[in-house]
């Protein structure tokens, strides 16, 4: 099982620190997803990189077993909003920034629950957003797509009161 004190990584670092290339890609992905480290993204893409490499697994094998492991796969994938079109070959399609916008930050953001990507990571941080009565701590924890309706402000959060300075009001058309 392991000792609890040594917790394993979920991501493994870039092969090559150094290329100007990928160091330029996170840096826009940084910013435009408010993230707080690089670690962030490499965990995006390691789960990315599980995904496919389960879908290849399941698609080199043809038996009753694989077929329940990729109806799984599938389901699961559906459920967070990642895939469209249930089969094996879409999963291959699935990319870091699929991920990035399935994080709660980043549905808190176009929700239009805060003004930018930072205010909408600290206030979850900060127990101001809940799903459904379940407060959520974790600006990374991905979201179904049965909860993206359910996400809100905490009840004794103070934005949840409209006139708060903070909170972004619903814009209006002028004319």
């Amino acid at each position: 099982m392991g000792d609890p004190r040594r917790i394993k990584k979920k991501f493994s670092k870039p092969s090559h620190l150094w290329q100007k290339a990928r160091i330029d890609e996170e840096r826009v992905l940084l910013k435009e997803y408010g993230l707080s480290n690089k670690r962030e993204i490499w965990k995006a893409a390691s789960l990315t990189r599980s995904f496919s490499k389960q879908a290849k697994r399941l698609i080199a094998i043809k038996n009753s077993q694989s077929e329940k492991e990729g109806a799984q796969l599938l389901d699961k994938l559906t459920g967070l909003g990642l895939i469209k079109e249930k089969s094996l070959e879409s999963v291959l399609d699935i990319g870091i920034k699929n991920v990035l916008d399935r994080r709660l930050q980043t549905i808190v953001f176009k929700k239009k629950l805060s003004r930018s990507v930072k205010q909408a990571r600290q206030a979850i941080t900060h127990a101001h957003i809940t799903i459904g009565s379940k407060k959520i701590t974790s600006p990374s924890y991905l979201v179904t797509v049965q909860e993206e309706g359910a996400i809100s402000f905490s009840e004794k959060s103070p934005f949840a009161k409209q006139d708060h300075p903070e909170r972004t009001l619903p814009e209006t058309k002028q004319t």
